[in-house]
């Protein structure tokens, strides 16, 4: 089996997920292009370690072991096999299956491919998701709708708007039409951008085709309407649903719920959140989210504890974006005694893994001082079993920037991308709070910069952040020029974005 693992030392970071047409370009034109065994060890590759030949030669060899003895390697047996890799999250044992498939002469065929095109999308390893996809079309295997859908979230959820129109214009090439999916999946992502047109767009184009908005279609127009001031027009949605014979499911009346929230209508929110349980609509996570959330930004710390304690008694996990809401509002406030009262009563509920998290993110607001820095409370988490994710770093790099702690937030980032966990805008975003917030507007520009070259599109979050950052440091002649780049790039300017506009123009003295 020949690797071309050397030439991936020329290739940009992961984290800028360049096109794949790129990578190829790493290669002399008489070199074969990399195969699905460049995949493979892409993994151990980014986390920084050596493998000699004879560890290669043990590492390819070891997933033999797990075959039952007598049972014929076949497509079939390989195809469960990876299926249940998959699953189970062990991505690149499913890979390495992929790789040996290929030395016994077996073609991978679309199960196998859809299998692991998802798998990778699900933990953002998008470079990964771009090399399979083209092994596939190279061997001729036409794709799916379903993972151009695969492919498309990953791109979207990561920033990367040109790869992902690059998608459908393959998807276009090869005839394959969207679906309710395909559509929903750009909705998702043009309202979290703030592009109103666009999301007006796919509104239209979805009507065209003959696709009805369901609940999921509703809610995100429903949020639009809320991110641009237009609360009441808003709910008055709610209203058309039911005319149109739309029950109200859990996701709209998340979506209510959180409108009224965000506008400070808190005892209507209360009432909308009763009328959901009156009906049988049972809260989820994000409902029980937004309710504390906005209950704390409006000062009502003792009903968000209130929610809280409640929200465990219905047997959820509690969210870590919970305990950062909390561990902020009353941190502010020197509420430290309550919050030691409530982390008591989580440990008598024997909720140890999310108290680890809790005390974790009170360390690092400096209330305990136990923990040195990232690295130690990354290794106190996994000492008490805490299974880290991309949603725990996010927090934890969150909790870091709110402190103005730069280069522990960066530390957060380079452990997870050194697990394979590709930083996504979000996290991008969380490192330029970081730097505007510690004062250190010309880094966080850089990240903007780099988020510009990756291929990433900036949303409002990230201009607003950068907004920020200009208004701290004084630099009021650059924030007209960001809002105006802001428009440029199809976001549609939020309540916040034209606040900090107005905070600019009134200090801006032309040069």
């Amino acid at each position: 089996m020949v690797l071309y693992c050397m030439a991936i030392s020329t290739l940009p970071s992961v984290a800028t997920g360049y096109p794949i047409s790129l990578f190829y370009q790493q290669f002399p034109q008489n070199t074969i292009k990399p195969t699905i065994d460049t995949c493979s060890y892409l993994s151990n590759f980014q986390i920084g370690t050596s493998e000699t030949s004879s560890n290669l030669s043990s590492t390819y060899n070891k997933s033999f072991i797990d075959y039952p003895i007598g049972k014929e390697l076949s497509l079939d047996v390989y195809s469960e096999k990876i299926s249940n890799y998959c699953k189970k999250g062990c991505i690149d044992k499913a890979m390495s299956c992929i790789s040996e498939m290929q030395a016994m002469g077996i073609i991978p065929n679309l199960f196998c491919y859809s299998c692991l095109i998802e798998a990778l999308g699900g933990v953002g390893r998008t470079l990964e998701v771009e090399m399979v996809f083209q092994e596939m079309i190279f061997l001729g295997i036409r794709p799916n709708v379903g993972v151009f859908n695969v492919l498309l979230r990953g791109f979207l959820r990561k920033g990367l708007y040109e790869l992902a129109n690059r998608a459908i214009r393959v998807m276009e090439e090869l005839g394959v039409g969207k679906i309710q999916e395909t559509y929903e999946i750009y909705l998702d992502y043009y309202v979290s951008a703030r592009r109103l047109s666009d999301t007006w767009w796919v509104i239209g184009d979805m009507k065209k085709k003959g696709y009805r908005l369901n609940s999921f279609a509703y809610s995100r127009v429903i949020e639009l309407y809320r991110d641009n001031g237009m609360w009441k027009k808003a709910i008055e949605i709610v209203g058309e649903i039911g005319d149109m014979g739309i029950p109200l499911d859990k996701r709209i009346y998340n979506s209510i719920i959180d409108t009224f929230g965000k506008y400070g209508e808190l005892g209507e929110a209360l009432e909308v959140f009763a009328k959901m349980r009156r009906e049988g609509v049972v809260p989820d996570i994000v409902t029980w989210n937004s309710l504390i959330k906005w209950h704390c930004k409006a000062g009502n710390y003792m009903k968000a504890l209130d929610l809280f304690t409640e929200m465990q008694d219905q047997g959820l996990y509690p969210d870590p974006k919970i305990f950062m809401i909390l561990i902020s509002q009353l941190a502010d406030r020197g509420k430290w005694g309550l919050l030691t009262e409530y982390f008591e009563n989580m440990k008598r509920r024997g909720q140890k893994k999310s108290g680890a998290v809790y005390a974790v993110l009170v360390d690092i607001y400096g209330q305990y001082g136990r923990f040195q820095g990232a690295e130690d409370c990354i290794s106190a988490l996994r000492a008490e079993g805490v299974k880290m994710s991309s949603n725990i770093y996010s927090v934890m790099a969150n909790a870091y920037a709110q402190q103005g702690l730069c280069e522990e937030t960066v530390k957060v980032l380079q452990i997870m991308e050194a697990e394979g966990i590709e930083p996504n805008l979000i996290m991008l975003n969380i490192l330029i709070n970081a730097f505007g917030i510690a004062g250190r507007h010309f880094e966080a520009l850089s990240v903007y910069h780099h988020i510009l070259e990756s291929g990433i599109s900036p949303d409002v979050v990230t201009y607003t952040t950068l907004m920020k950052a200009f208004i701290r440091a004084k630099k009021f002649n650059k924030v007209p020029e960001l809002y105006q780049q802001m428009e440029s790039a199809g976001c549609t300017p939020d309540r916040k974005a034209r606040e900090m506009l107005q905070i600019a123009l009134m200090h801006f003295e032309p040069i």
